[in-house]
């Protein structure tokens, strides 16, 4: 089976900020999946579930124990799979996963994908800590193993997580079923495809040494540096570009180191002179999340993702766990069963539709974007963001536009094909300021946001959250994150 090759396109990049580095007393996590340029991502809600005792699940590929009870979790996922490349949980515990080949062989055959474990990990994680574990268990029952895309050429490879909470955040990096994690209890830190983790080892597998030793990696006398000891000796071509990229994400968190919020993150993940933002290769950032995980156990986590490609021309749409989250449609894919070809043996061999509505809209709005149909803001609009109004807006409600002719051309957008911007998800919902004096994005200022101008999918939590109302919480949840 096919692991890497020189023109093997991989690159992921996550980042986290642990106070002091954070601008408000809160871990902001962030995470660029970077994939097949074709391939969609969804974002599915999973609530909290009671299982039977003795039930299995089927996972991509293979089927494990289930546990009694797993938690509710929101997922950004390739569509085609049962894991995901990033996602959170209701107790404010939030992964990415990043590709990785080192020493040690990948598997043959099919396993456990380093997505499967990463869901796994948030449906049975209450902690970052806890979810370490439960992907170190799994790896030394399962292993992990199998192609990691939708296609008839296998591509695998190992993986490396970074899992946060409230509270500190984890780098889990794994070869085959080793390990070694590294706790990080301040400051920032970034992994980009590559072993990060030196002799700065927190916890590890009880047979990491003693494999290196016996494989004649390490002699056993001098400093154990796991990156050194089982990275390749001759690196392809796609891992020394994950350097420079590794390298620029540092550069970029130390520059905000103590302001760093959720809309820096978001920089970040749109910067495309660094490479984080990508397009190249066949592979691109098909998907983006950000999260803010306060330390204060009364104040909600709220995890903004994009469910579209290239967030530097997406929306971050917020989601808070809460009484009434529920499956937003539109970023739902549509399902095959027992005929999708990733059920049908061999696998692969054929390709169905799996865009969901918010990506149609995605390809239409960007179509005419390009086209130069619709225009995009000049000046002062947060990371990039286009001036479509709300679909029940008029161009007079939104204040300081731009130019005269801006203005002409955003409301010449009103009449393009039913107005594409409703599914590219480009509402003024990125502030909902309770007045539009105080809102520091005076592109996108508004009034009181009316609970039904809000956006039908991520965000809007039907009922009551904790006995508040939603509209309520969504306000807080921006303050949380750096806005007014």
């Amino acid at each position: 089976m096919a692991s890497w090759s020189p023109d093997t396109p991989c690159s992921c990049d996550c980042f986290v900020s642990v106070p002091p580095a954070s601008a408000l007393p809160a871990v902001i996590f962030a995470k660029n999946s970077d994939r097949p340029r074709d391939e969609v991502q969804e974002v599915v809600f999973v609530p909290a579930r009671t299982h039977a005792p003795g039930s299995r699940l089927q996972c991509t590929y293979i089927e494990v124990e289930q546990v009694s009870k797993t938690h509710a979790v929101i997922l950004s996922r390739p569509s085609w799979l049962w894991g995901a490349e990033m996602g959170a949980n209701e107790h404010g515990v939030c992964i990415g996963n990043e590709a990785v080949w080192t020493k040690e062989p990948v598997r043959e055959g099919e396993a456990l994908l380093g997505m499967d474990l990463l869901r796994l990990a948030l449906e049975r994680g209450s902690s970052a800590r806890e979810a370490l574990h439960v992907i170190t268990g799994l790896l030394e029952r399962y292993g992990q193993g199998g192609s990691c895309r939708e296609d008839p050429t296998p591509f695998c490879y190992h993986n490396t997580f970074l899992l946060a909470d409230r509270t500190e955040a984890w780098v889990l990096e794994t070869a085959g079923r080793l390990w070694a994690a590294r706790r990080i209890q301040e400051g920032v830190h970034n992994i980009s495809n590559q072993l990060s983790i030196g002799s700065d080892i927190s916890a590890e597998h009880p047979e990491l040494r003693p494999h290196a030793r016996a494989q004649g990696w390490w002699d056993g006398q001098g400093t154990f540096d796991f990156a050194q000891v089982f990275s390749l000796s001759q690196q392809p071509v796609r891992m020394e570009a994950a350097k420079a990229r590794f390298r620029a994400g540092r550069e970029l968190l130390q520059q905000q180191q103590g302001g760093i919020t959720a809309e820096v993150m978001m920089g970040i993940l749109r910067d495309k002179e660094s490479g984080i933002c990508m397009d190249s290769g066949g592979f691109r950032t098909t998907a983006s999340m950000v999260s803010v995980l306060p330390r204060d156990p009364t104040q909600p986590c709220v995890h903004f993702l994009t469910a579209t490609p290239d967030p530097s021309r997406s929306v971050f749409k917020p989601f808070i766990f809460g009484v009434g989250a529920a499956q937003p449609p539109q970023v739902l894919s549509p399902t095959f069963g027992a005929h999708d070809p990733v059920r049908t043996l061999p696998r692969f061999q054929t390709q169905v539709d799996r865009r969901h509505p918010l990506y149609r809209g995605h390809q239409v709005a960007l179509g005419l974007m390009e086209s130069e149909q619709v225009t995009p803001g000049k000046r002062g609009y947060p990371g990039g963001m286009t001036h479509f109004p709300h679909p029940n807006w008029h161009s007079r409600n939104m204040r300081g536009t731009g130019s005269e002719g801006d203005s002409r051309a955003e409301e010449r957008s009103l009449s393009l094909q039913s107005q594409p911007w409703r599914m590219l998800g480009v509402y003024p919902f990125s502030c909902l300021c309770e007045t539009a004096a105080i809102c520091p994005y005076p592109v996108i200022r508004r009034e009181a946001c009316p609970g039904e101008s809000l956006p039908p999918f991520l965000g809007r939590l039907r009922g009551s959250s904790f006995g508040r109302s939603s509209e309520t919480w969504s306000r807080k949840a921006w303050r949380l994150c750096g806005g007014c």
